[in-house]
Parts: C-alpha cells; structure tokens; sequence
C-alpha cells in the first residue's frame, strides 16, 4: 500500500507541472532563490499543494523505507551475487538484527506512522482548497476538505485491492492474504463509500437551499441535465457514472456473500476506481463547461494529448509497480516473521510441559 501511495503520488505530481503551460518554469512554485529575485505567492493554493503533497511524498519514502529496512538486510544476507549483496547491503544501512536496532527501528516506524496519519488527512484537505477558496459555482463549497479525504481512502482501499487480488493469486499469497482481511477491507470501503454518497448528497441539498441560482443551476443542469434541452448536450451520464460506482457498488458489501466474493471484490474495486475517476471529471468538467459568461459555455472533449497523457501515468504506475515485486519484497518479511506462532518465546513450552508430566506421572497398575 505505501509503495502504491509513493507511484501514485509520482504520477499525479506531473500534471500540474505539465498543465502550467511552462513545465520549465515550475521551479519558481518552489521558494527557491532565483534570478528574477521572485517569491512565490503564498496566498495561492498551487503553493499549498507544493508543500502538501512534497510532504506527504517525502514521509511516505521515508516509511516506506524504514520499513523495508529489515527486510533488505535479509536479501543482503541470502543475495548470492556480489552486485545484489553490496546493493542491498548499502540499502539495509547496516543493518545487523541487534537487540539496539529494533529499539531504534520501532521507535522509528512508530514516529513516522504517527506523521503518516495526520498528513493524510491535510494533504487532501490543501488539494481540496485548490477548489473550495474560488467563487465557481460547484467548487465554493465548505464540504470539500472531508468530501475528499474520505474519498482518498475509499479509492486508496479499492485500488489496493485491485492490485493485491491480482498479486495474491500470480504469487500464491492465499495464506498470508486471508478472505478475512479481504472482508475488513471492503467493509472499509463500504463505510467511506457510504460517507462519500452523504458528501454527494449535501452539496445537492445546499446547492438548494442556499438559493443561489448558479450554484443550483450547476447542480441540476449540468450534472442532471435536467431541463437541459440545447444541442450542446449535458454531463449528466459522468454524474450517473460517478454515483452508480461510487455509492451503489460498495452497497453490496452489506451482504457477507458479497464481502467474501473473490470475483465481485476484483469487480467492485475496478468499479470503484473509475468511479473516482468520473468524481474528479464531474468536478472540473460540470463546472467549467457552463460558467457564468454563456460567452465561454463549451462541452469538453478530450484531446489525443489528453489521452496520451493519462495513458502513460498508467504505464508509469505499472511499471513501477512490476520492479518493486521484482527487486523487494511486496510483503513486509519482518513483520510476517513477528506474528507466527514460531516468534513467541514460550512456544513449545506446552507441548514440552505435557510431556514431561507423562514422563513423571502416575502409571496405572497392571491389570490382575
């Protein structure tokens, strides 16, 4: 999961520098020292999700790395080529199994897993101001900071999912990977997927109350294409698409048939991810396409830019994905080790116990 946080959030820290125009120019985002003798404006929310999100990467490696860090110890050890050993041997940091560095080593993780909680909560909060602090109508909305990271785990839990059914069956995971946990994470996903349809829910019913024609005309026009009867047509199969995904797909999850269902769990979980792919399209499009100047109304049409664009984060992602089950281990070795039957002291001291009192006990007299 943190090594698909850490290629998630590489692939998507492209597009804003691709979308500046000038992706050559990005650096002046960066309270840099330069020649312009230029400061960055810190009242912009591009500035905050510079720092949100270069945090949040660079907590996420750190993590990442500790965690991995008695792991790569143990491929030094095993490595029968020179080259790997001295790789993962400058990787593993000297890393000797010691009473002192497991101390220092959770204490570490701990420390880390403690900044990894709240960062998550702020970095989709400061990416959601991107939106919340304009005036657009369906974007000016209070509800944005919860609305979006409650929908970061759900679509963090479902393409974990994805990924780990697929890498489950390829690499015979079954008994480390239990139905069990499968069934914990998808009553996850149906508890934020359930907060995600009240999000949906309450932008309508401001949008409403709050009696603001624009902010309703978004609502009810462009995303319901209700009385929407020009030829420019309407977004509303993207807003049918987002809730079909979102809200009536992790439904099923309330049946425990559903939640143990290997089949429906890869389905739902792909459903899911498109579905918050369509979130993010609504946002933008359903806002942008009808503003307030009927001057700049326009339906969106992607370009092959565009597409070409978002299919390479795809190979991207892949990529990275496939050298990190080659090169490290896609399950935490140390921790598997922690938690068998084997790692506790007394194991074995039963057995022994039992034996020892048949050894020593009392033997019946033989029969007359």
């Amino acid at each position: 999961a943190e090594a698909m946080t850490i290629f998630a959030v590489m692939c998507a820290g492209m597009f804003p520098a691709l979308h500046t125009g000038r992706p050559w120019f990005d650096y002046y985002m960066f309270p840099l020292p330069n020649q312009m003798s230029m400061w960055p404006n810190f009242k912009s929310p591009l500035m905050w999700d510079v720092f949100a999100v270069s945090t949040y990467m660079t907590i996420s490696i750190l993590f990442w790395f500790v965690g991995l860090i008695p792991d790569l110890a143990t491929l030094r050890d095993r490595s029968t080529s020179k080259i790997r050993r001295l790789v993962y041997g400058a990787l593993a940091l000297g890393w000797r199994s010691s009473n002192r560095h497991w101390q220092n080593y959770e204490r570490a993780y701990l420390i880390l897993a403690a900044l990894s909680t709240p960062l998550v909560l702020s970095v989709h909060s400061i990416v959601s101001f991107d939106f919340a602090t304009s005036v657009l109508p369906g974007w000016h909305t209070t509800i944005f900071p919860p609305y979006f990271v409650a929908g970061a785990v759900f679509s963090g839990f479902a393409l974990v999912m994805t990924l780990m059914l697929i890498t489950r069956s390829v690499f015979g995971l079954h008994n480390i990977v239990t139905v069990k946990h499968l069934e914990l994470m998808n009553k996850i996903m149906l508890a934020t997927g359930s907060l995600v349809g009240y999000a949906y829910a309450m932008e309508f019913f401001i949008a409403w109350y709050s009696g603001n024609p624009y902010e309703w005309h978004v609502f009810r026009w462009n995303r319901l294409g209700f009385g929407d009867s020009e030829k420019m047509g309407s977004l509303w199969w993207a807003y049918t698409a987002m809730i079909t995904c979102n809200v009536l797909v992790p439904q099923t999850f309330w049946w425990k048939r559903a939640r143990t269902s290997l089949p429906w769990m890869f389905i739902a979980s792909i459903l899911i991810n498109i579905g918050m792919w369509f979130e993010r399209f609504v946002i933008i499009a359903t806002s942008l396409y009808r503003d307030f100047l009927p001057s700049s109304w326009g339906y969106f049409t992607p370009t092959l830019v565009d597409i070409c664009l978002y299919a390479g984060t795809f190979g991207l992602f892949f990529t990275l994905f496939l050298l990190f089950i080659r090169w490290i281990p896609m399950v935490a070795i140390a921790e598997v080790k922690m938690v068998l039957p084997q790692a506790d002291p007394h194991f074995g001291d039963a057995h022994a116990h039992d034996e020892h009192e048949g050894a020593h006990g009392v033997v019946p007299a033989p029969a007359e």
